[in-house]
């Protein structure tokens, strides 16, 4: 990421701002068009008036969950209440799509892509609303990386809200703190390579929840890790000591003799793979630009790398040699994910396209999907292959059918920055982080079947 962002990045974060609150040179929000702001905006002229007016913004802003019932019956899925309002939601998306402004390194890329790119028809419908929650509050601390959502089965989320992990499971419909980052973390066991002494005030840029580990990542290098099991902190250090020194994203996996490994991408221009059952260093691969993303092949014989540069590359996992340089995308990328047949993989880049490329032939993408309004910030590849899942910085969510060679999809369309987005391992739920001022919340979808059945979390 370039290095101006990324201070103007770290100057709001460390202001307390959230990502909604960044300018635009800064960031891809328009505050300006924020989901909820004409909600403020309204609140604001009934409170100007009598007494009255602080009862119906009262009305307005109160927490209320949508379930598939309510949202079949009428109510919109993020209980936004547009008979209040003075829009309606199809003038408001009119203006979103008009307005929204998509943060390019390389001004225009975006533009060019458009030109070149034809979208495919949103006509499926593979997954289908469950649930939104507006008790958990998603948060983003850098605007670029959106790797703060996971879900280790159809009922358990893992996210990042302000200096907080939490937990939120759908069958209680309660949220727990898992890791309070506002104060001192250390790990309670000394191990080789290890800080014993921790960290105070990290501030979480990526996060990763997988094979029972969650794992932040700071803007400090800062690396932290704790089993979902277990109380106290597991491990602690920090990656490198470079100015540059952001955590970008993590790839938790496992290694082709089963042992736990993390994959990490710095803004230092390296990729460092560790070994979380020893707790060494195993490999540190070094780049020409910082690293923004990189995901590992399911033969784990590959990395697929993305950074501040246009072409992505194929690395060999073991020595770090570039093996082959992906060459179409106009800007820098942020996201990366293989199909589990481990011949195909995704990346995603600022130019708001998702190009899909095949290590047979890495000479041309197979596939150029686009996106509505900005960069493509994560990826997704369901576990049997079926789908791919990518979001943009906010409002949209694209399936697309892998099984189809990529000419199907659906849109999934709502309002608000979106933190992350991560598919039960069973693929039968989707979940969607959404930052705002008003209407955070985490959306669940369910996948749909052919023969359908009642609205249950079991």
């Amino acid at each position: 990421m370039a290095a101006s962002v990324r201070e103007g990045a770290a100057a709001a974060a460390a202001a307390g701002h959230a990502a909604d609150d960044y300018d635009v040179s800064d960031g891809e929000m328009d505050v300006d068009v924020e989901a909820g702001s004409e909600l403020q905006h309204a609140g604001d002229d009934r409170r100007d008036g009598d007494g009255d007016g602080d009862d119906e913004y009262a009305l307005l802003t109160r927490i209320t969950d949508t379930s598939a019932a309510e949202a079949r019956a009428g109510k919109d899925i993020q209980g936004i209440p547009w008979e209040r309002l003075q829009i309606t939601r199809q003038d408001y998306r009119k203006a979103r799509l008009e307005q929204y402004k998509n943060y390019e390194n390389f001004p225009q890329s975006g533009e060019l892509m458009d030109k070149l790119c034809k979208q495919v028809e949103s006509s499926s419908k593979y997954y289908e609303f469950q649930y939104n929650t507006r008790i958990v509050k998603p948060s983003i601390l850098h605007f670029q990386l959106r790797n703060l959502l996971w879900a280790t089965s159809k009922h358990d989320v893992y996210f990042m809200s302000n200096s907080t992990v939490g937990h939120w499971s759908s069958l209680s419909h309660k949220m727990t703190d898992v890791l309070d980052f506002s104060g001192h973390v250390a790990p309670a066991k000394k191990h080789p390579g290890c800080a014993l002494e921790g960290f105070t005030g990290v501030q979480v840029s990526t996060l990763a929840v997988n094979e029972g580990l969650l794992v932040a990542g700071g803007f400090q290098g800062e690396l932290v890790c704790k089993s979902l099991g277990e109380r106290d902190v597991k491990f602690c250090t920090r990656t490198t000591l470079s100015d540059n020194a952001i955590t970008n994203a993590m790839d938790i996996h496992r290694s082709t003799s089963g042992s736990l490994r993390i994959t990490v991408s710095n803004n230092d221009s390296g990729v460092r793979e560790f070994d979380m059952e020893r707790f060494q260093l195993l490999n540190h691969f070094r780049f020409n630009w910082p690293v923004n993303h990189t995901s590992v092949s399911p033969d784990k014989k590959l990395l697929a790398v993305v950074g501040d540069d246009r072409d992505a590359l194929l690395v060999d996992s073991r020595n770090g040699k570039v093996t082959s340089t992906l060459v179409g995308h106009l800007d820098y990328s942020f996201a990366s994910a293989w199909h589990p047949d481990g011949v195909t993989f995704a990346t995603g880049n600022q130019d708001k396209t998702c190009r899909v490329w095949d290590i047979r032939n890495p000479s041309t993408s197979l596939a150029v999907l686009r996106g509505n309004i900005g960069a493509i910030r994560c990826i997704r590849y369901s576990s049997d292959g079926r789908f791919l899942l990518f979001s943009e910085p906010a409002d949209f969510v694209h399936v697309y059918s892998a099984a189809e060679c990529y000419r199907k999809r659906q849109e999934i369309d709502f309002f608000g920055e979106i933190s992350g987005i991560s598919l039960s391992p069973d693929d039968e739920s989707l979940f969607v982080g959404v930052c705002d001022r008003v209407y955070a919340s985490l959306l669940n979808y369910r996948m749909v079947h052919a023969n359908g059945y009642l609205d249950s979390y079991m």
